[in-house]
Order: structure tokens, then C-alpha cells, then sequence
């Protein structure tokens, strides 16, 4: 923690100025912002959080106390940009602000150890794998069922996020390369992930298979490792930073025309590698060159001409919008006519698609009261629309809703849908 003697920001990459005085303080943020809706705090709101961060640039407040409560209760899901006329760009302010508060504020020791914790395990793929032992083993002997009773709330959260476990999928491995039966339209180069390929494992090989069916030559490397979605989210600097520049080096070196990633959190950080290594001489050009790559899924095979042929699947399909692909990456419209190109398949939207669902990278674990509330209130309308299967393009969304619907309605990653049209089976 760097030593302060006076409040306000450190001199490392504080909220810019110029971008603070974008906010106008209109108020068109408000119906967008999840925790405004919950408590109706103005402090609580996009337009309060930078009028905090304002002071604070003026050196007016310190970081401690009040001002890291709220800066820590904000999801970051970025609906505020989406909503903002003024075109103020909350997403940049945000992540100046955080690493601030982690390099500044000294938290308790247990949302040290907490946070630390997070930050051993979900990032490493082996760690999760050894994870998923226990998990298994804990979800036979129905411990969940204690857990609820004696647990803390932050760890009642985090169990209660676990999905069923299977094994052999945890374990499994993707084929370094696969290729289309006919003509290459175009190469590519996948993105595993840390959380997707352990525990939704069957997302990678539908999104490989579907990428191959309409054309691609999908490369996977196996030496890949995290992002640093997490922890770009999260304000840790340093570790998002390494994991990027350990991810350009992966990638960088295959001769692929795009980088396809099938979870939006990781999509949208890849996004912003650089602006995240802007200042590094050695990186800035390189970072530069990978993020123009980058694709989620759905918004590369909504760029190629249809190659497979789509069987039907009668059923109606209500679509959520995961915030780090509308909000953060822009990305609606592809989903919905990927989807729509699916004979049968009825493709509706949710109230409130706006707000978040209140997974949010470690948001639910780390802020487990206002995330289960949103997740009942995602529930709600999802019910409300009484479809038959849920779509989303990312796993934290498929876990924390999954959590609020209990088992009542399946729920699918677009691509697994799609797989399941071009290949004449059902959905799992």
C-alpha cells in the first residue's frame, strides 16, 4: 500500500480531469444503474460516484472510509455509458479509481484474505480443477444444505455459485487445432478461459465445432493461461498487467485473423489491452495490434456468410444481455440474429434488459447482498417472459442466475444453441 499524507489520489494515473468534467449531471444514468434502483442513493449513482471522484481529484476528500464504500458497491456493469448522452466515459473513470482504492485504502483482514483468495483461484485453471474435486465430493454429501446455516455471507455466496461439477469435463482437453470440411473462410485463434474451460468446458467445444462448421480453422494454444479480466475489473493493476502481456505473447505469434473469445468479460478486457499498456514503450504497439482482433463469438459469426445448415428448434428463447457485451463491448444486435438465423427458435427480450444481473466479475462474492438481489429481480423477469431456455454469452451470468432460477429453466451460452441447430440434436 503506498503511504499517503494527504487525501485525495496518488499521482499513478488518476481519474482524468478532462473526463470528469464530461458529466453534466443530467440524470439520464439513473434508471440504468442497479444499486440507484436498489437504495435511491445519489452517492450511489453513476452521477454521484464522479461527482466523489471530482472531489477526490481535487484532493477535497480521502479515499478511506465513505467514498471507497461506494466506489466498491458500483457493479461496473457500464449501463451508465450506454445510457449517457453526454457521452461521458464512466468505464475509464471507474478504472482509474479502483486501482487507487487498492494501491491507498487499507481493508480489513478478512476482505484482505477474502479478496487474496479469489484472486489464487479463479484465475488458474489447475487450482480450479483441484477445486472441482472438492466440489463434487461436496455436492454429494450435500453440505451446501449446512453451509447456508453456518456459513458467513460472502462464503454462502461463493458455494452457492458452484455449479454441478462434471469431472470429466473439468479435466477434459481441446484440440490444439480443428479444421472446416471445405474452404477456410477464416483463421482463428480461441480463447479457453480460466472458469469457462473447467467448469463450462462444453461452450469451447460447441464453439469450436460451430466455428468450424460456417468455415473457421480454430486454433486453441494450449499454453494460454488467464486474461486478467478479474483483475482489471477489480482495480489489481499488476495482475492484470501480466496476464495481458502474457496473453498478446500466446496469441501474437499465430497467423490467425481474429481472436475469438466466448465469455464477455474476457472479451471486453482483451478489448481494452490498449489502453491498458498505453504507457509501456515496449507493449503500447502490441497491445494495440491484438485488440484489434479481437471478436466475441457471436460478433464473428454474425461478420461470415452461413455455411451450415440450421435445423430447427422450437422453442422460445429468452436472451440476456451480459454487460461486458452490450454495456462494455456494444455487442446486442449480433447475438440476436446468430440466434435468429436458428429455424423455429423464438428469440424474445427481457424487461429491464438493461440492468445488471449482479454477477459482475467477483461482485457476487464480494458483495453477496445486493448481488442476490438483483439476481432475484434478474429471475423475476426472466420468469416473466415464460420462455424455455435462457441464453447468455457468459459464464458469470450462467452461475449467478442460475443460483435465482433454481432449476426451472435450462440455460444455454448462444453458441451451444447454435451447435445444437447445425448438428439435428436436441439441447443437452
Amino acid at each position: 500500500m503506498t503511504e499517503r499524507t494527504e487525501p485525495g489520489f496518488d499521482a499513478l494515473h488518476p481519474p482524468s480531469r478532462e473526463l470528469l468534467d464530461d458529466c453534466v449531471h443530467c440524470g439520464f444514468c439513473l434508471p440504468t444503474c442497479p444499486t440507484y434502483q436498489l437504495w435511491g442513493e445519489e452517492m450511489d449513482s453513476p452521477r454521484g460516484r464522479i461527482y466523489l471522484m471530482d472531489l477526490a481529484e481535487r484532493g477535497e476528500i480521502e479515499l478511506q472510509g465513505a467514498f471507497t464504500e461506494h466506489i466498491d458497491a458500483c457493479l461496473g456493469c457500464m449501463a451508465c455509458v450506454t445510457a449517457c448522452p453526454s457521452g461521458v466515459q464512466y468505464n475509464r473513470l471507474l478504472e482509474a479509481t479502483r486501482p487507487q482504492i487498492e494501491r491507498n485504502v487499507e481493508r480489513s483482514r478478512s476482505d484482505r484474505l477474502f479478496r487474496s483468495g479469489i484472486f489464487a483461484l479463479f484465475p488458474y485453471r489447475r487450482r480450479l480443477r483441484a477445486a472441482a474435486i472438492f466440489g463434487l465430493a461436496y455436492q454429494k454429501l450435500r453440505l451446501n444444505r449446512l453451509a447456508e446455516r453456518v456459513l458467513p455471507p460472502r462464503l454462502r455466496a461463493t458455494q452457492a455459485l458452484m455449479p454441478p461439477v462434471k469431472l470429466r469435463n473439468a479435466f477434459a482437453s481441446l484440440p490444439r487445432r480443428v479444421k472446416p470440411d471445405g474452404p477456410v473462410q477464416r483463421r482463428v485463434a480461441m480463447l479457453s478461459g480460466c472458469v469457462q474451460d473447467v467448469f463450462f468446458h462444453e461452450v469451447n467445444v460447441a464453439t469450436q465445432r460451430v466455428l468450424a462448421a460456417e468455415g473457421c480453422e480454430v486454433l486453441t494454444p494450449r499454453d494460454q493461461g488467464c486474461c486478467g479480466a478479474l483483475g482489471l475489473h477489480a482495480g489489481r493493476e499488476d495482475h492484470a498487467t501480466k496476464h495481458a502481456k502474457r496473453t498478446i505473447e500466446t496469441f501474437e505469434k499465430l497467423p490467425v485473423d481474429n481472436i475469438v473469445v466466448n465469455v464477455a468479460g474476457c472479451g471486453s478486457s482483451m478489448k481494452e489491452y490498449a489502453d491498458l499498456l498505453a504507457d509501456d514503450p515496449e507493449w503500447a504497439e502490441r497491445a494495440k495490434a491484438f485488440s484489434a482482433k479481437v471478436r466475441d463469438v457471436t460478433e464473428l459469426l454474425a461478420e461470415l456468410e452461413p455455411r451450415a445448415k440450421r435445423h430447427p428448434v422450437k422453442a422460445k428463447a429468452a436472451y440476456h444481455d451480459a454487460c461486458h457485451l452490450g454495456h462494455a463491448q456494444g455487442v446486442r444486435a449480433q447475438p440476436r440474429a446468430v440466434l435468429r438465423t436458428i429455424p423455429g427458435l423464438d428469440v424474445v427480450d427481457l424487461p429491464e434488459a438493461e440492468l445488471c444481473c449482479g454477477s459482475a466479475g467477483i461482485y457476487n462474492m464480494v458483495q453477496p447482498e445486493p448481488a442476490a438481489e438483483l439476481g432475484e429481480r434478474k429471475a423475476s423477469n426472466i420468469r416473466a417472459v415464460n420462455p424455455d431456455l435462457l441464453v447468455t454469452a457468459n459464464p458469470g451470468c450462467l452461475l449467478q442466475i442460475g443460483r435465482y432460477l433454481d432449476g426451472d429453466i435450462p440455460m444455454f451460452h448462444p453458441v451451444q444453441v447454435l451447435d445444437a441447430s447445425l448438428r439435428g440434436r436436441p439441447l443437452p
